[in-house]
């Protein structure tokens, strides 16, 4: 099977070229630019793209699928080529349900919550010796990439991003994956540039459920009023098991997750993390696994990267990575850091750096969301704005939007961090926070 992928660079698109090396398919593939980790790792497998570019000499009949990134053109040149030629071309997502569709598909969807839940259950799932195939928007202890497709796998774990396809395809991804189990944990509003009004990005939510399988299970979070709606009103061909944030507490010595008859150590913490974990207890059990294997597995789950991910601590601090950038996602992730450490100075920093983020008429959705941290930072690059023909935004707008006197705003990382580092806090926590890499600062080096 001989496989081509336009944007090949993406960061589930380079993890399907390698899944499909692995298991041993031709795989080739291009882009016009390629950030790590994403080229070191295609390098590795010798699946790096000799030149930057497109190039129609790559595209020949002897290709059996054509898989198309979502941030390839429509006029792209490959993909004119692959058209006229007749060859069969699909996006990542469609592939995915191509390659499990005799199998048992559980899906994870939510504004929030998504990759950390998914990682739960495939974590349980490694644990306990059971064959799964995956696809998670972050990097996970254990597994070598974010995709997994095999064989022998009956069924098959993946993230439900609500984000479009690809140029071809308008509709969001998790529209394509037809779950068998379907997990709601939470809807926002993000993507704005997409859903340009919340009732048009509730009513994906609305579509994904009408996707489950006859006889099917929806597993939904009834905490959040937006989805229990959605919920009662799905189908009434499918089973509906709603759940609660977990029990749990906290003292010196740990975090909790705790029932009526039992208290488990986890290695994750905060409010939103026990919702998630409560999520995927139910997609475990509805699976066949036992409470006690479940509960005996998560205890030595350690989160995701980028996802309230500890990167050092010692006795000047601790420092931790979060993707954190929607609003709702900021509040829960600084709320979680102030819980678990509530006598300690909590330095939250932000980069705004997503379409909505950067949108003025999205930005008072933030008001408040840094209001519990000791001190407050944002960052944002002026020249981001420019290259998505937004309307300029100033310091002054963006202060007024988040509100509170904690907050500073700045448009150079470099004098942010700067800042940052020579102020006197006494062992703090801080809480970096980005769906970026806050203009190419080096945060290992910082962290150090």
């Amino acid at each position: 099977m001989r496989v081509h992928f336009i944007a090949i660079g993406g960061a589930v698109m380079h993890n399907l070229a390698i899944a499909l090396h692995n298991k041993g398919y031709t795989v080739s593939g291009s882009d016009d630019e390629i950030f790590e980790p994403s080229r070191s790792r295609l390098e590795k497998y010798g699946l790096l793209p000799k030149k930057w570019g497109w190039d129609t000499a790559r595209i020949t009949t002897g290709i059996d699928t054509v898989i198309l990134g979502m941030h390839a053109k429509p006029d792209n040149p490959e993909l004119r080529k692959a058209r006229e030629l007749g060859l069969k071309i699909m996006s990542f997502p469609e592939f995915l349900y191509e390659q499990t569709k005799d199998k048992k598909r559980i899906v994870i969807a939510g504004s929030h919550g998504k990759t950390t839940t998914t990682a739960i259950i495939m974590h349980v799932f490694r644990v306990l010796g059971i064959k799964f195939d995956y696809m998670v928007g972050s990097q996970i202890d254990g597994f070598d990439t974010m995709v997994g497709l095999s064989d022998e796998a009956e069924i098959a774990v993946f993230e439900g991003d609500e984000y479009l396809t690809s140029a071809l395809d308008k509709r969001p991804k998790f529209h394509l994956y037809m779950p068998d189990i379907a997990v709601l944990n939470g809807i926002a509003w993000d993507h704005m540039n997409v859903f340009p009004a919340f009732e048009n990005y509730l009513e994906q939510f609305r579509i994904f459920t009408g996707k489950i399988s006859e006889g099917g299970l929806l597993i939904y979070f009834d905490g959040d009023e937006e989805v229990k709606k959605i919920a009662l009103a799905a189908g009434n061909n499918i089973r509906k098991i709603p759940y609660k944030v977990h029990g749990y507490f906290q003292n010196k010595t740990g975090f909790y997750a705790a029932t009526h008859n039992r208290v488990v150590p986890v290695k994750i913490f905060g409010e939103h993390n026990m919702q998630n974990l409560s999520a995927a207890r139910e997609v475990c059990l509805a699976s066949g696994i036992t409470e006690d294997d479940f509960y005996e597995s998560v205890k030595s789950f350690e989160g995701t990267s980028r996802r309230l991910q500890k990167m050092a601590e010692n006795e000047k601090g601790l420092v931790y990575l979060d993707f954190a950038h929607s609003p709702s996602k900021v509040k829960a992730s600084v709320e979680a850091i102030v819980a678990r450490y509530p006598k300690r100075e909590i330095i939250a920093c932000l980069e705004l750096h997503t379409y909505s983020s950067l949108n003025s008429d999205f930005l008072p959705y933030y008001n408040g969301v840094l209001a519990n941290a000791s001190a407050g930072f944002i960052y944002f690059n002026p020249h981001e704005i420019e290259l998505k023909k937004l309307k300029k935004l100033s310091k002054k707008t963006i202060t007024k939007a988040f509100g509170g006197e904690n907050v500073r705003v700045y448009d150079n990382s470099l004098e942010m961090f700067s800042y940052i580092k020579n102020q006197n806090y006494h062992c703090p926590v801080y809480l970096l926070m980005s769906s970026g890499d806050f203009d190419g600062f080096e945060i290992n080096r910082l962290v150090e």
